[in-house]
């Protein structure tokens, strides 16, 4: 009797610590089906820089990233709260053998970018397929609730999002009443390319109360506009990441056209960072585009 009790007291001991519960199988929906886990990855390796931003979010540092071999591309904000990495090559094309080797025990990966390879992702490791390229702002969010129920932190997760919510809540009131078009853009030599309310960062700008220049995109994310496109969605405000030195918006600027437009006033075309506004994605991204939205909009706009 006194051994059957010893064991009783060490299992209650056991499921107060929370070593039982973390043993319980999880069943995660994802875009292929679901995936059953139990315990708390440790050797994480994640393919696209939303999944970064939503680890780090909750303290949590992926062991592998595919980065396009260059940290500098993840957002300083992120790279703070994680310790250093291991490259796995490209988003576009991870190295299989690299991510192999780092025997995750969990993989994140993008539904668009790599459908096609989670067969073999999945004999390294059980993989997570979630929206990331292409998704929404609110689909950010969800993503991100259902990485910290695969992480065995839905609690800390929840805790975070309902933080950040309250966070977007506060700027969302400091732009409301402001009838304004906002548009981001990226620009480089070839051309440019208007966000629209179905992007990430168009759909972000929405949530925040702020009005796109082309609402009636619905059927494409993004959208290629020339001079006179420009003329004609006449935006109040420009938002736009360079990706290159010289863009076509300096040749247009020396149309005599380029002066009816609203953003040929002082300030009102802001050249902002395409790592922020459009790269990276998730909770600190948006937090830090709310923040620079804020820096710009009600310094000059009076309500």
């Amino acid at each position: 009797m006194k051994r059957f009790l010893k064991y009783i007291c060490c299992f209650a001991l056991l499921f107060a610590l929370g070593s039982v519960p973390a043993q319980a199988e999880r069943v995660i929906k994802h875009e292929l089906g679901t995936l059953t886990l139990t315990g708390t990855p440790s050797r994480i390796v994640v393919l696209e820089y939303s999944f970064v931003d939503a680890l780090a979010a909750i303290g949590v540092s992926p062991f592998g990233v595919a980065d396009d071999q260059d940290p500098e591309r993840l957002l300083p904000q992120v790279r703070s709260l994680i310790k250093p990495w291991t490259s796995v090559g490209m988003r576009s094309q991870p190295n299989l053998e690299v991510i192999a080797r780092l025997k995750p025990d969990l993989i994140i990966a993008d539904a668009y970018r790599h459908k096609v390879s989670y067969r073999e992702l999945s004999k390294i490791a059980p993989t997570l397929l979630l929206k990331s390229r292409g998704e929404s702002y609110q689909e950010s969010l969800q993503s991100a609730s259902v990485i910290g129920r695969a992480l065995n932190k839905e609690k800390e997760m929840n805790a975070r999002i309902a933080r950040h919510k309250a966070f977007m809540q506060g700027y969302r009131h400091k732009f409301d009443g402001k009838d304004i078009t906002v548009q981001f853009a990226n620009v480089n030599d070839r051309g440019m390319w208007f966000h629209g309310p179905r992007s990430y960062t168009g759909s972000l700008l929405e949530f925040l109360g702020l009005h796109s220049a082309v609402p009636e995109l619905k059927s494409s994310h993004l959208m290629e506009v020339n001079l006179e496109v420009l003329l004609k969605t006449n935006p109040d405000w420009l938002f736009y990441g360079r990706t290159k030195p010289v863009t076509v918006l300096e040749s247009w600027q020396n149309s005599p056209l380029f002066n009816l437009l609203k953003i040929s006033q002082p300030d009102q075309a802001v050249t902002v960072s395409h790592k922020l506004w459009s790269l990276n994605r998730g909770m600190l991204a948006a937090e830090g585009i709310a923040r620079e939205l804020d820096t710009y909009l009600n310094r000059n706009i009076k309500s």
